[in-house]
């Protein structure tokens, strides 16, 4: 059974890793576009004070401070969402946190923590959320933040690149068991390529500079948009910028060239000048409220996303883009092949050569 999604401002929309980064973003545009949010992370000030924001803009919000890697903590987030707007329509899993440095040299137990949050967090909030929608008039969305690293490596975040994998592995299989029930209920993964959040200032860098997600980076926003157009559009995978898709097709194409390339390319680029974070959010919250690091700039759109989103405008374009070049070439064809006959009657006829026109036409024309 296909889900029927609502207008945003007719929904009410769980957000997890509401605090910071794309999950603040996506909370912003969501409630400006007069969805009802309800906003989870671990952060209690920083919830506190983005509510207070955003209802002062007049939106509705909600939050519930909660660790998604706690089963409980996220069976929480439901049933409070039901206690204030009556459930929900949307479910948003964007939590996640971060470590760099090389695989041989992070602890066992900082590679657990992250899956407890990264994977673990996916699952129960995509478990949790399923339970809540199959039984929901219309169904609903669940909505899974992977990464362009679902689908490719890169060094120096082996951890993290291996949770993004297993995020997108369970998601397909929960789209599958969904379908297979007959359940309304969409299940979408956003795949964001470099974002300039404050992600790299708050995962554990064991390097000796300060972290950096490789360049070219896009905006937040970028991503909070396409998150919310999944909310209300049937999409199976959006991912969000085209240089991301650009390296994720090079590996598949190449892959022994692109890890040789990868290897030297990569952590060059994941390291920026200045004075590394001293504290980090792996076990506990570090500090939050922002949606952009200040560190860098990021573009605020991505022409290959916005084509992805609109699919029959990219192709009404390329059927007229075709029809143009077909036209343009059919006249460079008809000219070709007028040009001879053209030759041939002007052969036939006693052209004047005052005039240039025909003899027997001169009485005629004048």
């Amino acid at each position: 059974m296909r889900a029927k999604l609502k207008p945003l401002d007719q929904q009410v929309i769980v957000i997890t890793g509401a605090s910071s980064g794309i999950g603040l973003a996506t909370a912003r545009a969501a409630a400006q576009a007069g969805a009802a949010v309800v906003l989870a992370a671990r952060n209690e000030e920083a919830l506190l004070q983005i509510c207070a924001e955003l209802e002062a803009d007049g939106g509705r919000a909600h939050f519930v401070v909660a660790d998604v890697g706690e089963a409980e903590d996220v069976a929480r987030i439901a049933r409070e969402a039901a206690a204030r707007f009556g459930g929900f329509d949307t479910w948003v899993n964007d939590a996640g946190v971060g470590i760099y440095g090389d695989s041989l040299e992070i602890p066992v137990e900082d590679h657990e923590r992250l899956f407890r949050t990264n994977y673990f967090g996916v699952v129960n909030g995509s478990v949790e959320a399923a339970r809540h929608l199959k039984d929901r008039p219309g169904g609903g969305a669940i909505i899974n933040v992977g990464s362009i690293v679902s689908d490719m490596a890169s060094p120096l975040m082996g951890p993290y690149v291996a949770s993004k994998h297993a995020v997108k592995g369970f998601t397909d299989c929960l789209r599958m068991d969904l379908q297979r029930q007959g359940a309304p209920v969409q299940v979408t993964l956003i795949k964001p390529a470099s974002i300039g959040t404050p992600f790299p200032e708050h995962a554990r860098n064991l390097m000796e500079e300060p972290a950096r997600v490789p360049p070219p980076v896009y905006a937040p926003e970028v991503v909070a948009g396409a998150i919310l157009h999944a909310a209300r559009r049937h999409v199976r995978e959006l991912t969000v910028g085209g240089a991301g898709r650009q390296l994720v097709l090079a590996q598949a194409m190449a892959p022994s060239l692109t890890d040789r390339v990868y290897a030297a390319v990569m952590p060059p680029l994941s390291r920026r000048k200045g004075e590394k974070a001293q504290d980090d959010s792996l076990y506990s919250p570090s500090a939050d409220g922002q949606a952009r690091t200040d560190a860098y700039g990021s573009r605020p759109f991505s022409v290959y996303t916005e084509a992805h989103k609109r699919p029959g405008l990219v192709l009404g374009a390329a059927i007229l883009g075709l029809a143009a070049a077909l036209a343009w070439r059919n006249r460079e064809t008809l000219q070709r092949q007028a040009g001879p006959l053209v030759q041939r009657g002007r052969e036939r006829l006693p052209w004047t050569r005052a005039t240039g026109t025909p003899a027997g036409l001169q009485t005629t024309l004048h």
